[in-house]
C-alpha cells in the first residue's frame, strides 16, 4: 500500500497537470453543477460573481402544477380538533362516562394517562355552528375562519404515526419520525430552486403562543436540510434587530470591502473545489452570496411600516408587533409576493393536557384572525390560486379527558388517530370537507389521510410525483414519503 501522503501527492500532481488545459476539471464540474457557463465568462469575472441561480434536481416537472409557492401555518403542539373542528353531539349526551373500549379498541396511550383509572369523554365547553355553502362545522372559538370557511378545503381524517411530539412534528416536516431528514423546504428547494436569487427559497418564522407560552420546544432541525447540501437549509428570520443572525457587516468594514473579501474567499474555495470535488464547497460559496444580497433584502421586506391600515386591521392588532403569529403572516404573503418558494411559520403553544378550555380560546384567538386574513389577503392579490396554505399540527387530541373532569374544566392527551387539518389554495377543492369521524371523535370512518398522503398530495399539487423526487444517500435512495404514499385526488380542484 502507498504512503498515503505520496499518494496525495501523484493526485494533485494529475489534477495540476489536466487543470493546465483551456479549462481544468474542477471547472467544468463546478460549471455543471452550477448550471452556468464558466466557459462564457470573461477572464475579469470573479469566481463570486459566476455563482449565478443554482441548477436543480428536476430538469422538468411531471404535472402541470397549481401552485408556485407554500405557506405552511404548522400549529405546534396537536390543536384540539374536537374544540376547534369536528363536532360531536354524542360527547354532550354522554358527558363523564366512560370511553367504551370497544372504541378504543386497545389503542396505546401516553406514559401520561396510561396510569389513569378512568377515561371519561369531555365534550367542547364551546358551541359549534355550520358556515358557508359548505355547510361545515366550527367553533364558536374560529368566529374568522367561519368568514373564508368556502374558501378552505377541511380534512378531518388525517391520522400519523407517532403518539409524542417531537417524532409526529419530524414526520410531519421530513416524512420520517427519526432525526436526520430533510424538510420539506429543502426538498422543494433541491428540487425546484428558487425563483428570487435575493432571497433564500426556503424561510421559517416562528411564534409563541399565548395559551401555553412555555410549551414544547421546537429545533431549529425541523428546518434542516439533512443529507442535502447546506444550500437547502431553511433561513429563519427573526424578530428584532437582526432579522437573520450574522447577516450584517462588522462594524468599519465598507460594502466594498465585504465584496473584495467575498470574491477573496470565493477564489480560495474554488481552489479548493478542484482539489477535493466536495460539493459543500460550492454551497458555502452559495450562501456567502446569498448573505450578501440579503443584507440588501431583507431590511426592505421586514420594514412592514408601509403595510395600508385596512392590511392592519385586517390582519389584527398584533399584526404590527413582530414575533407574533399576525405579524408573521404578514410577512408571510411579503414572502409570497418576492415568490419565495416554502414559507414555513410554527406557532407553539397548543399542547392543552390540562386547563384546556382557557388554553384553546388564547391560542386560537392568537391565529384566528391572521389566518383568515392571510386567505383573503392573498385572493384578493390574485395569489391564493397559485398559493398553497396549510394549517395544522402533529397530530389531535383525546375525547376524553385527561385528569380529572369538571363542569368547567378538562384536559386532552395526545390523540394520534384522527385529527383535523385545512388547507386554501393552490389548487384544492375549496369549500370542502373531506374524511368523517366516528361519532365518539376517536377512529376514522371514511377517507383516512395519512401524513405520507398529504405530502404526497401537495408536492402534487407543485407538479412533482413524489416517487420521483429522490437522493442517494448511503446507497438508498430516499424521498420525502419515505416508501409509501398516495396523492389524495379528491381534494384536486
Amino acid at each position: 500500500m502507498k504512503n498515503p501522503i505520496e499518494e496525495r501527492s501523484y493526485l494533485l500532481n494529475r489534477r495540476a497537470f489536466l487543470s493546465k488545459g483551456s479549462v481544468g476539471i474542477g471547472a467544468a464540474a463546478l460549471s455543471s453543477i452550477l448550471g452556468t457557463s464558466l466557459l462564457s465568462c470573461n477572464s475579469n469575472s470573479s469566481p463570486a460573481s459566476l455563482i449565478q441561480k443554482n441548477s436543480t434536481a428536476l430538469s422538468h416537472l411531471h404535472f402541470a402544477p397549481k401552485a408556485k409557492r407554500v405557506i405552511y401555518l404548522f400549529q405546534s403542539g396537536g390543536p384540539s380538533q374536537l374544540d376547534l373542528f369536528d363536532y360531536k353531539p354524542l360527547l354532550e349526551k354522554m358527558r363523564g362516562q366512560e370511553l367504551p373500549e370497544s372504541i378504543r379498541n386497545g389503542q396505546r396511550l401516553t406514559g401520561m394517562t396510561s396510569g389513569q383509572d378512568s377515561f371519561p369523554l369531555a365534550n367542547s365547553l364551546y358551541s359549534f355552528d355550520q358556515y358557508g355553502q359548505s355547510g361545515a362545522w366550527l367553533s364558536e372559538l374560529l368566529p374568522y375562519t367561519s368568514r373564508v370557511v368556502d374558501d378552505i378545503c377541511m380534512v378531518k381524517s388525517m391520522y400519523t404515526e407517532a403518539i409524542n411530539h417531537d417524532p409526529a412534528v419530524t414526520f410531519f416536516q421530513t416524512g420520517s419520525q427519526q432525526p436526520g431528514r430533510p424538510a420539506i423546504g429543502s426538498w422543494l428547494s433541491y428540487g425546484l430552486g428558487s425563483e428570487n436569487e435575493n432571497l433564500p427559497g426556503f424561510c421559517v418564522l416562528l411564534s409563541r403562543g399565548t395559551g401555553r407560552p412555555f410549551g414544547q420546544p421546537l429545533y431549529s432541525r425541523l428546518w434542516g436540510n439533512g443529507f442535502l447540501h447546506s444550500l437547502h437549509q431553511g433561513v429563519q428570520f427573526r424578530s428584532g434587530k437582526d432579522p437573520v443572525l450574522f447577516l450584517n457587516d462588522p462594524k468599519g468594514m465598507s460594502k466594498q470591502s465585504r465584496r473584495n473579501m467575498l470574491d477573496k474567499v470565493a477564489e480560495l474555495n474554488q481552489i479548493q473545489y478542484e482539489e477535493t470535488g466536495d460539493p459543500e464547497i460550492q454551497s458555502r460559496i452559495s450562501q456567502y452570496e446569498m448573505a450578501y444580497k440579503m443584507q440588501t433584502s431583507v431590511p426592505g421586506l421586514m420594514d412592514i411600516s408601509g403595510e395600508p391600515d385596512h392590511i392592519y386591521k385586517m390582519y389584527g392588532p398584533e399584526a404590527t408587533q413582530a414575533g407574533t403569529f399576525a405579524s408573521n403572516c404578514l410577512l408571510a404573503r411579503r414572502l409570497a409576493e418576492q415568490d419565495v418558494r416554502f414559507i414555513q411559520l410554527y406557532h407553539m403553544g397548543w399542547d392543552h393536557h390540562d386547563n384546556l378550555p382557557s388554553a384553546v380560546k388564547k391560542q386560537a384567538n392568537d391565529v384566528d384572525q391572521a389566518s383568515a386574513a392571510l386567505i383573503m389577503d392573498l385572493k384578493q392579490r390574485g395569489m391564493l390560486e397559485d398559493t398553497l396554505v396549510i394549517w395544522g399540527g402533529e397530530f389531535g387530541r383525546t375525547n376524553y379527558s385527561q385528569g380529572l373532569l369538571t363542569d368547567n374544566n378538562y384536559g386532552r392527551d395526545h390523540h394520534p388517530r384522527c385529527f383535523t387539518i385545512w388547507m386554501a389554495g393552490g389548487g384544492v377543492k375549496p369549500g370542502m370537507v373531506y374524511g368523517e369521524t366516528d361519532e365518539f371523535g376517536y377512529n376514522i370512518i371514511k377517507d383516512p389521510v395519512h401524513v405520507h398522503d398529504f405530502q404526497a398530495t401537495m408536492l402534487h399539487l407543485l407538479g412533482i410525483d413524489h416517487e420521483k423526487l429522490t437522493y442517494k444517500y448511503q446507497g438508498r435512495r430516499f424521498r420525502l414519503t419515505d416508501v409509501h404514499g398516495k396523492v389524495i385526488n379528491d381534494l384536486l380542484a
